[in-house]
């Protein structure tokens, strides 16, 4: 094996091991530090509308800054800036845990924020570096099913943390964790190319602004509709003046040149698609539970089969993937969440919980069968050189769904249409997702 076909056993395991580590403790810390909001408020005594900004700031400086890190990397080298974001993220962590008034948590939890950026922007690119061309799609798998296991288990560990002791916990526990990783990581971790060509600052600034203020905007179009729109036009303007920068150059920092190969577009696009149909989903079932009568643990019983399946079908998918056509994985997985959301949308409040619990099984094993091959063709259809760019792309995709499927989650409710109305538009995203992949099979 080569050293460009990924890396040797046993440093393949512990390079791996690294990388599971970061994503573990970013996205435990997410889901816990939305359980303890109520409690944080509660001790700095700010109002909830306010200490929503711990989430927003964090998630705002992210999506900013995730194509500026995958560029930097593919000049600085991947290691170099995957490990300087790990630590970054750590000492803010404890800046986070030591924090004496809220101005300087959130403060904090910006920096948090470039730290985990730079962390999210690299993890496939590394996990390209790491496995051999062969075995990607197993990797990738097992990506997302840490991912899934890490989410699931956030609100029940943040909840035990807080049974024990203070929110400041919440942050402290990433410390030892994130030392284990960053060690193992600069002793393992692959050496990649480093492509000859200056950073891009210009670019990077206004990618920061397009991107912030697009998110922005969107989180203030229902709250603040004017305000909101004003922040929409002004990241838009910021956009295209990045477009227009970039189009002439071979390796621009927002990655248009990933984008002019059909399989990337079609990827990105499907990603799109199938993360709006996950959030629209998974904000609106404890809702919908809930307004049919169910109490708090039933429905938490009621949605833990979602990130189980999960869990249980990124693996397999990825396996498959290293074999079989992405089209048809994507396809099977896409319906499949379609037709879980639909079940649930026709199902009564009072049917069975076993179930409802098994629609929620089915959605979770659709949306984890389509995420795996999507991301391994997303990531193996750009050229190594440009694994960073292409990781960075697959990163913000997964945000901008996000984001498109919370803001139509409130728009469903406001509307009077409620959960059900918002699943149904997730059942639409999601075969969307799986008719946008068969696009593959043509462009092949």
């Amino acid at each position: 094996m080569t050293p460009q076909d990924g890396l040797p056993q046993p440093r393949r395991s512990l390079a791996i091991g690294a990388i599971l580590v970061s994503i573990v403790i970013t996205v435990l810390d997410t889901a816990m530090i939305n359980v303890a909001l109520p409690a944080i408020g509660r001790d700095l005594n700010i109002h909830p509308a306010s200490v929503i900004w711990l989430t927003n700031a964090y998630q705002i400086v992210v999506v900013s800054t995730l194509i500026s890190f995958a560029s930097l990397a593919e000049i600085l080298g991947f290691r170099r800036v995957f490990l300087s974001g790990l630590a970054l993220y750590i000492c803010a962590s404890l800046a986070c845990a030591f924090a004496p008034s809220f101005p300087t948590l959130v403060a904090a939890r910006v920096v948090q924020g470039l730290g985990a950026s730079a962390v999210m922007a690299l993890t496939a690119g590394l996990i390209r570096y790491t496995y051999p061309a062969r075995e990607l799609g197993r990797a990738i798998g097992v990506n997302a099913m840490t991912v899934a296991i890490s989410a699931a288990a956030g609100p029940t560990l943040g909840s035990a943390i807080l049974a024990f002791g203070s929110w400041p916990w919440l942050f402290a526990v990433n410390v030892p964790l994130g030392l284990a990783g960053i060690v193992i990581g600069a002793l393992t971790l692959p050496e990649t190319p480093r492509a000859h060509r200056r950073f891009d600052l210009v670019a990077a600034c206004l990618a920061a602004m397009a991107f912030g203020l697009l998110f922005l905007g969107i989180d203030l179009l229902l709250p603040l509709p004017w305000l909101g729109a004003a922040v929409l036009a002004a990241g838009l303007a910021a956009a295209v003046m990045l477009i227009r920068r970039d189009l002439s150059r071979p390796a621009p920092l927002l990655p248009l040149d990933l984008l002019r190969l059909p399989p990337v577009a079609v990827s990105v696009l499907a990603s799109v698609c199938a993360f709006s149909a996950w959030s629209l989903s998974f904000v609106s079932l404890p809702f919908h539970f809930i307004s049919s009568g169910h109490d708090q643990a039933t429905t938490g019983f009621m949605m833990t089969p979602w990130p189980l399946a999960l869990a249980f079908a990124a693996p397999l998918a990825g396996r498959l993937s290293d074999r079989m056509p992405t089209a048809v994985l994507c396809m099977l997985g896409g319906s499949a969440l379609a037709i879980a959301l639909l079940v649930l949308v026709l199902l009564p409040g009072s049917a069975p919980v076993a179930l409802l619990g098994l629609a929620v099984a089915v959605g979770g094993f659709g949306f984890g069968f389509f995420q795996t091959p999507n991301n391994r063709t997303m990531l193996s259809a750009a050229p190594k050189a440009r694994s960073g760019g292409a990781g960075g792309m697959q990163a913000t995709a997964r945000l901008l769904g996000q984001t498109i499927g919370t803001t139509l989650t409130a728009l469903a409710f406001q509307a009077g249409g409620g959960p059900k109305l918002a699943m149904a538009a997730g059942a639409g995203f999601a075969l969307a997702a799986a008719g946008i992949s068969l696009l593959r099979h043509r462009l092949r």
